[in-house]
């Protein structure tokens, strides 16, 4: 028998990826049939109570031609509900009876709380027994503010739950496409010849949203851009994309090979920051149409936050020496997109001549939001009598999906930590980012305002038009 104990059942990530994730999961076959979902916060009910919630949740979030009344009648069948203040030992009893004689035997604990709150939360799992030697935790970000602060927190973790029985969660790595970059790059010969210096030009991670702050005010003040998307998301992107092939395809391997990369990115310091990083904070302006407010009214008060980042990255080893890694992000911007691209080199010489036969370099762009999608831009002959000489154009071949959850639930399940972040991963992440927020102190840099609706402060498109490079806006 499986039981999947769940903190923060009632919150809003529940609500809108875990439970209809879960669903979905059910929905296609892929739990087992004993499987018991054990919910648990701190506000009152009782198992009708949290079904009933949990209903309107998969009413709300999960996709309409999913739900068929006897498959949401067996998911609800599934739940469980127990009130705990976590911050209490007490609760933990009534957790254990919940749970059943499951805990010795197959437990996986996601933890969706704050990270406050998760050295109470694992001393009350192992005063329980329910952190023996079967019993998986997963951890949803954020793991601290700084390197020092996440040790803190993989401290905690680490004295209940030891590092192979320890999933911390990026949900990026769950999507469909970003798994198809490993078989993409690993699984065709078409790629991995070209795919270092000799082949490519530059590289560009893009996260970009067209929201503000919604409700996130009091966290996303205190985290800024660079700790909320860069140190977790991007970072992970870009250690995928430039990784050695591993030896195979198990979670040892392909983790040892990202964390490489992490560790051979060029620091960016007080030299540096300011010819490799763009920081901005979004004012008023137009989005979709209809006027949106600065981050200062949002917030309601002056603020040294950065809502946007850009940044140049160099990794030091030979497979990447002079090929530049782009990143942005923001808040409040032209559209929402979240896409790795990579951009080949150009033919080193064209034997093509006249109007219309200009050459652009080959494009894979991998997108990740808000559809996933591989397209190829290669150069191709219009069609037509070509009277006037040969004309090109770009063309795409286009590769066309679960909730990103979803694989990542079923692989806690399934205890495969593949493509879950290795404490190592997590620190190596903070180091490079520590250096950049040090050196942004130590040189006096604040953002730059950029109107909303646009693609960030100036600056950011000279970072890289300096390299003869151009954003994929």
């Amino acid at each position: 028998m499986k039981t999947l104990l769940l903190f923060g059942a009632t919150g809003d990530l529940a609500r809108r990826m875990l439970l209809p994730s879960l669903y979905g999961l059910d929905s296609d076959g892929l739990l087992p049939d004993d499987l018991v979902i054990v919910g648990t916060a701190r506000s009152e009910g009782d198992d009708g109570w949290y079904r009933e919630k949990a209903e309107n949740a998969l009413l709300e979030f999960a996709d309409a031609d999913r739900l068929k009344p006897k498959v949401v009648a067996r998911f609800l069948a599934r739940l469980r509900y127990r009130s705990a203040d976590v911050a209490s030992p007490e609760p933990f009893g009534e957790l254990a009876k919940a749970v059943g004689d499951t805990a010795p035997k197959d437990l996986s604990i996601f933890l969706s709380t704050a990270p406050s709150l998760f050295g109470p939360t694992i001393a009350g799992l192992e005063k329980a027994g329910l952190a023996g030697d079967r019993a998986r935790l997963a951890l949803e970000k954020p793991l601290g503010v700084d390197l020092a602060s996440s040790r803190v927190i993989n401290d905690a973790v680490a004295a209940g739950f030891p590092e192979n029985r320890t999933f911390r969660i990026d949900h990026y790595l769950g999507k469909e496409t970003v798994q198809n970059l490993i078989a993409l790059r690993f699984a065709n010969t078409l790629f991995e010849p070209l795919w270092n210096a000799r082949g490519i030009d530059h590289v560009q991670i893009t996260v970009s949203e067209t929201v503000g702050l919604e409700g996130r005010t009091g966290f996303y003040d205190e985290t800024g851009a660079l700790r909320d998307m860069v140190q977790n998301h991007m970072l992970q992107l870009l250690a995928l994309t430039a990784m050695e092939p591993p030896a195979k395809f198990d979670a040892a391997s392909v983790r040892d090979e990202k964390v490489k990369v992490l560790r051979s990115l060029r620091p960016i310091d007080a030299s540096t920051v300011r010819t490799h990083t763009v920081i901005g904070q979004f004012e008023s302006g137009v989005i979709g149409g209809s006027p949106a407010a600065g981050y200062v009214q949002e917030l309601g008060r002056a603020s040294g936050t950065e809502t946007f980042v850009a940044l140049k990255a160099n990794i030091d080893n030979w497979r990447w020496q002079a090929v530049p890694f782009y990143l942005r992000t923001g808040k409040r911007l032209a559209t929402r997109r979240t896409e790795i691209v990579i951009q080949f080199k150009c033919v080193p010489h064209s034997i093509f001549a006249g109007p219309g036969a200009s050459l652009q370099p080959n494009k894979l762009i991998i997108g990740l939001q808000p559809e996933e999608n591989i397209s190829l831009r290669l150069m191709a002959k219009e069609p037509g009598l070509d009277r006037a000489g040969i004309r090109l154009r770009e063309v795409p071949l286009d590769k066309r999906r679960r909730i990103a959850y979803e694989r990542l639930l079923l692989d806690l399940m399934d205890g495969d930590p593949t493509l879950f972040v290795r404490r190592d991963e997590v620190e190596a992440q903070w180091t490079w980012i520590d250096a950049i927020r040090a050196g942004w102190a130590a040189t006096g840099m604040t953002p730059k305002g950029y109107a909303a609706g646009t693609w960030g402060p100036p600056a950011a498109v000279a970072l890289t038009e300096r390299d003869g490079a151009t954003w994929n806006d």
